[in-house]
C-alpha cells in the first residue's frame, strides 16, 4: 500500500475528472423479460423519492403490467423512433437530455445500435458521453449481448445476436447487478404474453434458459472476483480468497505428463476453475530425445486446451518442493495435481520425496494425487465412452406397485422454491412476498406461515392483504416464545405458504428441531412453500464461509433442501449497496451497525461472499442442466463411475473433511463414504458424543459412515485401506497428518502410509487452513 506517496499531475487530474464524471450501474440478466427493466425504474423511484433528479429515455415496459406500474411519474424524455426490417427502434436523444441535465437517467439496451446517420455509434457510446457530461446512468443488458458470452450463446443455444458490445464494458461499471430468475418464470411470462414479441421464442426451452442464467452467473462471478483480487491487494493481503478455484498441474516430460494435465482439466472444468501447467527441468541439462518429444507435446496439449504452461528450472530434486509451494503462493493456486511417486519408503528416505516434503510445507492448498490406472485398467486418460441414457433404456420398464406409489406421492407433494442471497439484507423476504402478493392477484390461495421483517419498514409494507397464520406459542422457562405453526398450517391447508428463514433452529419444545423440517412436512402435505435463505447457511459451505469471514456460522441447512427445490433464485446486490443500507438502519437496528461493519459485513467480507453466492447458484444450475440433458451440461459430463471415500480423525478438521467428501460426491453423482478407525484408547463419553456428531453430519448429508473399534495404532493405515479396497473407492480423501514427529515415528503417519500404499487411487489430501486476517 502507497497510502504516503504523493500523487503524480496525470493522477491528480484523474481525480478532479472522476469528480465530475458520472457514474455508470448495469442491470445484466439472461434473457429479456428477466426483470432488469422492472429493478431499473423501481431504483429510479426510489432515487426519486430520495431528492435525486431522474429522468427515462427509451425505456420499453414489453408488455409487461408490474413494468408499466414502476414507470409512475417519473419524467420521460422523448426518445427518437425509427423502423428496420419493419421493427420500431428507440435511439437516445442524447441532446436533449444534456440540455435538461439530471442527475440520474435511466434507458434500456446498452447493446442497442443506433440509426444510419447518428452522431455516435450505438447506446454504449451515448452513455460514455452522458457519463463524461456529468450525468450518471443506469441501463440494462442481456448476458448474449456482450461479445465473448454471444459466442458462447451461439455454441450453446444457436442464439443469433445482431450486435454485441465488449465484454470488458462490465469492468468499467461503478455497480453491476445480476437479476437472476429461473428458466420456470421466464417460460412462465412467455406463456402469460407479458414478454412482448419475441422472435426467438422457439429457442426459450428449459435447457437454453438454463445454459443462458449459468452463462450470466458465471461472468458476473468472474466480475466480482477481480473485484476483490484488486480489493485484497490494496489491503495488502496475499493468497487465494478462498473462493475461485486455480488448478496446477505439475507435469514431468514423460508418457504420464499428458494424463496428469488431462485430469487437472477436468477437475478444473467441473470446478469452474483457471488451469495452468508447471514442469521442471534440471539446469544444464539436454533434454533427450524422447523428453524432447514429450515436451512439444505436452506444451502443444497446454495450448490446445487454454492452459497456461511454464517450465521452472531447478538445481536439487529437493528444491522441487519449495519452488512448487512458491508458484501455488505467487499465483494465488486452491489445487495441486500431480502423480503418485514410484519410490519405496527407503528410497524416500535416502532420495527425498517431493509429496511429503511438498505437504510438510504447503497451507492452503489442496493437493491431488493422480492414480496410476495404468495396470489395472489399460486406459492413460478417463474412459470416453459414454454412458447409455437412463431413460432411454427404462422406457419400456414397467413400474413396481412401490415405484407407482413413490411417484404418486411425487405428485401430490408441494412445490418448494427458495430465494437466495449473499448476507442478510440483500432482499430476499421483500421478493418472497412481492411473489406472495402477485399469486394471490392470480387467485392463489397464499398465506405466511412465517415473518421475520427485522424491523425492515420497506418489507412490512409488502405484507399488504397476505393472511398470517397465528404463531405457535411455547413456554420456555418461564418465557413465552414464538415459534412457526406448522400444525395450524396444515390445517388451513393453503394452497401456497410463505416461510422466512429456512436454517432457523426452533426454540426446545418444537416438533421439529430445525424450520427447514417443518418445511419438509409442509410439502410432504401437499402445501407448497416459498422460503428464504443466506449462502452462509448451506452445510457444505460452512468452511468456506467460516475461511471468508472468521465466523463459524452455527445454524446450518443440509444441501439436499436445496437440491429439493423445484427453483432456486439468487437476489443479487453489490456490496457497496448493502453496506449503505447497512448504516441506513435497514437491516439491523442502528445500535448494532458499527459493528457489524467491522466484522461480518467488511467489504472484503461481502465481496467474497457475493462470489461464493454466484459461483454456487451457478452451479445448482448446471447440475440441475445435466439432470435434464444427457450432454447439457456446460463443465462437461463426468463418465467414470466413482466412489467416493473420506478418512476422518475426531480433530478440529474433520468436518471440513466431511463437507468436501459431500460437495465432490455431489458433483460427481458418486456415492461416499466416512470411515473413523477408533484406537483403544480412544474411549469416553467425550469420544462417544463426537463419533456420533461426525456420523450425524455424514448421515444428514447423504454419506455413510462406519466406525472400526478397537484397533491398535499401527493397523489404523492398513484398515482404511482395507475397507477402501472393499467399497471400491475410486478417490480417497484425507486430511494433512496431524501428528507430532514423534508420534509419527513411533505409530507412523496415516497419511504418507496411504499415499504409498494407494496409488491405483486418485488421492486428495486437504490442506490445512490458516486465515489471512482482511
Amino acid at each position: 500500500m502507497e497510502t504516503y506517496r504523493r500523487k503524480t499531475p496525470e493522477e491528480l487530474l484523474l481525480s478532479i475528472y472522476e469528480l465530475h464524471r458520472g457514474r455508470l450501474k448495469i442491470f445484466i440478466g439472461p434473457v429479456s423479460g428477466a426483470g432488469k427493466t422492472y429493478q431499473m425504474l423501481r431504483e429510479g423511484q426510489s432515487l426519486k423519492g430520495q431528492g435525486i433528479d431522474v429522468v427515462i429515455c427509451a425505456v420499453s415496459t414489453n408488455q409487461s403490467p408490474e413494468t408499466r406500474d414502476q414507470l409512475g411519474d417519473l419524467e420521460r424524455i422523448p426518445s427518437i423512433h425509427w423502423v428496420k426490417d419493419g421493427i420500431e427502434k428507440k435511439d437516445l436523444d442524447v441532446e436533449a437530455i444534456v440540455k435538461r441535465n439530471p442527475e440520474v437517467v435511466l434507458t434500456d439496451g446498452l447493446a442497442h445500435r443506433n440509426r444510419n446517420g447518428a452522431e455516435r455509434l450505438g447506446r454504449l457510446e451515448d452513455i460514455n458521453y452522458l457519463i463524461s457530461a456529468g450525468i450518471s446512468v443506469i441501463t440494462t443488458v442481456n448476458v448474449y449481448e456482450l461479445e465473448g458470452a454471444a459466442d458462447l450463446a451461439r455454441q450453446w443455444t444457436g442464439m443469433e445476436v445482431e450486435y454485441s458490445i465488449p465484454t470488458d464494458v462490465l469492468a468499467l461499471a461503478d455497480e453491476l447487478v445480476l437479476i437472476d430468475v429461473t428458466p420456470e418464470k421466464i417460460l412462465q411470462r412467455v406463456s402469460e404474453g407479458h414478454l412482448g414479441k419475441r422472435d426467438h421464442i422457439p429457442l426459450l426451452n428449459k435447457g437454453n434458459l438454463s445454459k443462458l442464467r449459468e452463462l450470466a452467473l458465471r461472468m458476473v462471478a468472474e466480475d466480482v472476483n477481480y473485484t476483490l483480487e484488486k480489493h485484497r491487494e490494496e489491503q495488502g493481503l496475499h493468497g487465494a480468497a478462498g473462493i475461485a478455484e486455480k488448478v496446477l498441474v505439475s507435469a514431468q516430460y514423460y508418457w504420464n505428463g499428458s494424463i496428469h494435465i488431462r485430469r487437472g482439466q477436468q477437475i478444473a472444468k467441473r470446478l469452474n476453475g483457471e488451469l495452468a501447467v508447471v514442469s521442471f527441468w534440471k539446469q544444464g541439462l539436454a533434454p533427450s530425445k524422447d523428453a524432447a518429444t514429450f515436451k512439444r507435446s505436452l506444451w502443444k496439449l497446454a495450448e490446445k486446451i487454454g492452459a497456461s504452461m511454464e517450465e521452472i528450472p531447478f538445481r536439487s530434486k529437493r528444491e522441487i518442493p519449495h519452488l512448487l509451494v512458491q508458484y501455488a503462493m505467487r499465483h494465488n493456486i486452491t489445487r495441486i495435481v500431480m502423480g503418485h511417486s514410484k519410490q519405496s519408503a527407503w528410497q524416500e528416505i535416502r532420495k527425498g520425496s517431493i509429496a511429503n516434503s511438498l505437504l510438510k510445507h504447503i497451507r492452503n492448498v489442496d493437493v491431488f494425487f493422480v492414480a496410476d490406472r495404468a495396470e489395472q485398467e489399460g486406459e492413460r486418460v478417463l474412459p470416453a465412452l459414454k454412458i447409455r441414457n437412463k431413460r432411454e433404456s427404462d422406457a419400456y420398464h414397467r413400474l413396481s406397485n412401490q415405484e407407482v406409489m413413490d411417484k404418486i406421492e411425487d405428485f401430490r407433494r408441494g412445490t418448494f422454491k427458495v430465494y437466495i442471497g449473499a448476507a442478510p439484507g440483500v432482499g430476499k423476504t421483500y421478493k418472497m412476498l412481492r411473489e406472495g402478493n402477485d399469486l394471490l392477484k392470480r387467485g392463489i390461495d397464499v398465506v405466511i406461515g412465517l415473518l421475520e421483517t427485522h424491523g425492515r419498514k420497506e418489507t412490512l409494507e409488502q405484507v399488504a392483504k397476505l393472511e398470517s397464520v397465528q404463531r405457535l406459542r411455547i413456554d420456555y422457562r418461564g418465557t413465552i416464545l414464538e415459534e412457526m405453526d406448522t400444525e395450524a398450517i396444515i390445517r388451513r391447508n393453503p394452497e401456497v405458504v410463505l416461510v422466512d428463514e429456512l436454517a432457523h433452529t426452533n426454540m426446545p419444545g418444537s416438533k421439529h428441531k430445525k424450520r427447514y423440517m417443518d418445511v419438509m412436512e409442509l410439502l410432504d402435505a401437499g402445501i407448497s412453500v416459498i422460503s428464504t435463505v443466506n449462502v452462509q447457511h448451506l452445510e457444505s459451505l460452512n468452511d468456506a464461509v467460516e475461511q471468508i469471514t472468521g465466523v463459524r456460522v452455527r445454524e446450518t441447512v443440509p444441501d439436499s433442501m436445496l437440491q429439493r427445490a423445484d427453483e432456486v433464485e439468487l437476489i443479487d446486490v453489490t456490496p457497496k449497496a448493502l453496506q449503505e443500507r447497512m448504516k441506513e438502519g435497514k437491516i439491523y437496528a442502528l445500535a448494532k451497525v458499527d459493528q457489524a461493519l467491522d466484522h461480518f459485513f467488511k467489504i472484503g467480507n461481502l465481496i467474497a461472499l457475493r462470489e461464493l453466492a454466484l459461483r454456487e447458484i451457478a452451479d445448482d444450475v448446471d447440475e440441475r442442466l445435466e439432470a435434464w440433458e444427457r450432454d447439457g451440461s456446460l463443465r462437461g459430463p463426468w463418465r467414470r463411475k466413482e466412489v467416493i471415500y473420506v478418512c476422518i480423525t475426531l480433530g478440529q478438521g474433520s468436518e471440513r473433511l466431511i463437507r468436501r467428501g459431500f460437495r465432490i460426491a455431489y458433483r460427481l453423482k458418486a456415492n461416499w463414504y466416512v470411515t473413523y478407525v477408533q484406537e483403544m484408547k480412544q474411549h469416553g463419553e467425550l469420544t462417544d458424543k463426537r463419533i456420533a456428531e461426525l456420523k450425524e453430519l455424514t448421515e444428514r448429508l447423504g454419506g455413510i459412515f462406519k466406525t472400526i473399534p478397537n484397533v491398535i495404532p499401527s493397523r489404523v493405515a492398513s484398515l482404511l485401506l482395507e475397507r477402501s479396497q472393499a467399497l471400491q473407492s475410486t478417490q480417497i480423501i484425507i486430511g494433512q497428518s496431524q501428528r507430532s514427529w514423534l508420534r509419527k515415528w513411533f505409530r507412523g503417519d496415516v497419511t504418507k502410509q496411504i499415499l504409498r500404499s494407494a496409488r491405483h487411487v486418485d488421492v486428495l489430501v486437504v490442506a490445512d487452513f490458516t486465515r489471512e486476517d482482511q
